[in-house]
């Protein structure tokens, strides 16, 4: 996962009004709001304002009226980045030094301290910050993801899940490989998705939940 500046930027921002107490001192109608949006293999060249030949007016107008890192970092994996946007703190600091691990439940989130600054937080799209179900295993694991196999057991922990680390709202993957077009693990809130539409397609039921 390659993240954009103008991420960095966004959630350095949320930190700060999260941990000096801003938030709770301002009006509700003076405090401003935040969308930070987490793409997953996307090249640092690939946006238009980057040099890219994918056409991304939105972005690019973006980049334009905000600001552009020349030079950035992140985690290079998936999970370990968004640990690290959601924390604070480096992946290994918070049990997520490898992949299918739970992230740590005694640091806060950066949604958990927003909403104890009055905020409403909301999460759409990949959680996969959930340790997977020892159950089931090889054969039968494989044909639960593809929805071959029905099983009455929530696909990680409840209590791990984006509802219970500070988003008031969820609707998205607790898992990390999905099919876009019938994706395992689809949540809404706590409640797993069981059907959806023949035309369903997650890029796009995500930008419209996004949208709400």
């Amino acid at each position: 996962m390659r993240l954009r500046s103008i991420l960095v930027a966004c959630v350095a921002i949320a930190w700060w009004f999260a941990t000096n107490g801003w938030a709770a001192e301002a009006p509700a109608s003076e405090r401003p709001n935040f969308v930070l949006i987490v793409v997953d293999d996307m090249g640092y060249s690939d946006p238009g304002c980057y040099g890219g030949e994918i056409q991304t007016p939105n972005i690019d107008e973006l980049a334009a009226n905000g600001i552009r890192f020349a030079e950035f970092y992140n985690c290079s994996r998936c999970c370990q980045t968004r640990a690290s946007l959601l924390t604070g703190a480096y992946p290994q600091r918070i049990g997520m030094a490898e992949f299918g691990h739970t992230l740590d439940a005694s640091v806060p989130t950066l949604a958990e301290n927003l909403g104890d600054n009055g905020y409403s937080t909301a999460m759409v799209g990949k959680w996969h910050l959930s340790e997977l179900p020892l159950s089931p295993r090889a054969g039968q694991r494989i044909l639960w993801m593809n929805h071959e196999l029905e099983l009455d057991i929530p696909f990680a922990a409840v209590d791990s899940y984006p509802t219970r680390r500070g988003f008031d709202r969820f609707y998205g993957v607790i898992w990390g490989v999905v099919s876009h077009y019938d994706p395992f693990s689809l949540t809404d809130g706590e409640s797993p998705v069981r059907s959806v539409p023949d035309d369903y397609y997650i890029t796009d039921a995500i930008s419209e939940r996004s949208a709400q």
